[in-house]
């Protein structure tokens, strides 16, 4: 990964939108529900305030307007600070 996340800042690649239909008409993708969940691909060192707990693989929860849209190389990803992650999945 090329980006790196400054301080307490989180590099998410959110998981993929479930394709829905309703009686054979397709729901496009700007109606489509936001994932909330996704999974930590580069992390920050933390700050001196706040220790870095998140790692490289965890699968994580966030808030639904949690974090900044970025597309880097065709691919989507959300950044946001370690704070906005709600949960971390088992």
């Amino acid at each position: 990964m090329k980006i790196k996340p400054l301080a307490d800042r989180v590099l998410i690649l959110p998981a993929k939108a479930e394709e829905k239909t309703v009686g054979g008409i397709i729901i496009p993708d700007t109606a489509k529900e936001k994932p909330l969940e996704g999974e930590v691909v580069a992390v920050g060192n933390g700050t001196k305030d706040e220790e870095m707990i998140l790692k490289v693989g965890d699968q994580v929860l966030y808030g639904k307007y949690a974090g900044t849209e970025i597309e880097y190389e065709g691919a989507k990803y959300l950044i946001m600070r370690q704070s906005d992650v709600v949960a971390v999945l088992g």
